[in-house]
């Protein structure tokens, strides 16, 4: 996670616990009870929905998520060029080398497509398999998250309907009012709170990140390709450009002058004749 987004996240998260002891007490809204029925029933509940061996997986992809950082786009259009301009120099097969030492599984694996010479149409083929099942296996962590998610505020009404229960039996005692009350109302926030603050934004993430993952392999595709073909390093710089916001490759945008000067126009050149009277006929709608 970016420095930002800690600092963000902690300041937000200090915001909102910071509500409850506005003016209130935290001892009233903390319930031994409520928090055992909450997370001892989502927790079986999605036991019993997957497999543990899922919620693991899901656990590791979530945590990774949040502690390695991804590479820039820009960073891998760097790598990748360096990559054909290497190969172009040396030969394919001195990417041997990079392909053990590049910490990026998919590239390792288009790297291993090159090095065994494979077709640009079996090399597409792999790596878009390899896109699609990528997506699929997060799509189904997103799936599992969510699903949890939803059931904490199912158990979180279980935990008030067990705290009305006995309220409603002991109505004449108030002391018995007094003990459930709590379990009943805490039960739903602590429901609340782990869907919306924890499960619900753990799958954003992970759609987030997934997404960003994807445009990734695809610049890592069109960039092992065009070094099977041995494309010009210069043109691989300017086609892979195309996958960076404009911000990210404003600098490499040709000046103005140049343009003009290559198609021989002359800044703010008035009209000829012939080209006023050719714009006013495109104006005048046709008459069939």
């Amino acid at each position: 996670m970016k420095r930002s987004n800690l600092t963000g996240l902690v300041l937000c998260s200090l915001v909102f616990f910071g509500g409850f002891l506005f003016k209130g007490k935290l001892p009233l809204y903390f319930n031994i009870a409520s928090l055992m029925i909450v997370i001892g029933g989502s927790a079986t509940a999605a036991l019993l929905s997957f497999q543990l061996q899922r919620l693991m997986i899901v656990w590791r992809v979530v945590r990774t998520s949040y502690r390695s950082r991804l590479k820039s786009e820009a960073e891998i259009v760097d790598i990748l060029i360096n990559l054909a301009i290497k190969s172009r120099m040396e030969g394919l097969l001195s990417l041997q080398k990079d392909e053990t030492e590049t910490t990026i599984l998919f590239l390792r694996r288009g790297l291993g497509c090159l090095v065994d010479n494979y077709e640009p149409r079996q090399i597409r083929d792999i790596l878009n398999t390899e896109m699609y099942f990528f997506k699929l296996r997060r799509e189904d962590s997103e799936r599992v998250l969510r699903t949890i998610a939803d059931f904490c505020p199912a158990f979180g009404i279980v935990g008030s309907v067990a705290g009305l229960i006995p309220m409603l039996a002991g109505i004449d005692d108030t002391g018995i009012i007094l003990k459930t009350v709590p379990l009943a109302l805490t039960s739903i926030l602590y429901g609340l709170i782990l869907a919306n603050f924890f499960f619900i934004p753990f799958a954003a993430n992970l759609r987030e990140r997934t997404n960003q993952e994807l445009l990734l392999q695809k610049i890592i595709m069109e960039g092992v390709i065009a070094i099977q073909g041995e494309l010009n390093p210069t043109v691989l710089r300017t086609k892979l450009l195309s996958f960076l916001t404009p911000s990210e490759r404003k600098d490499d945008l040709v000046p103005l002058s140049r343009i003009q000067e290559r198609f021989h126009i002359r800044p703010d050149a008035p009209l000829s004749d012939s080209e006023a009277h050719d714009i006013d006929d495109r104006r005048e709608p046709s008459v069939r």
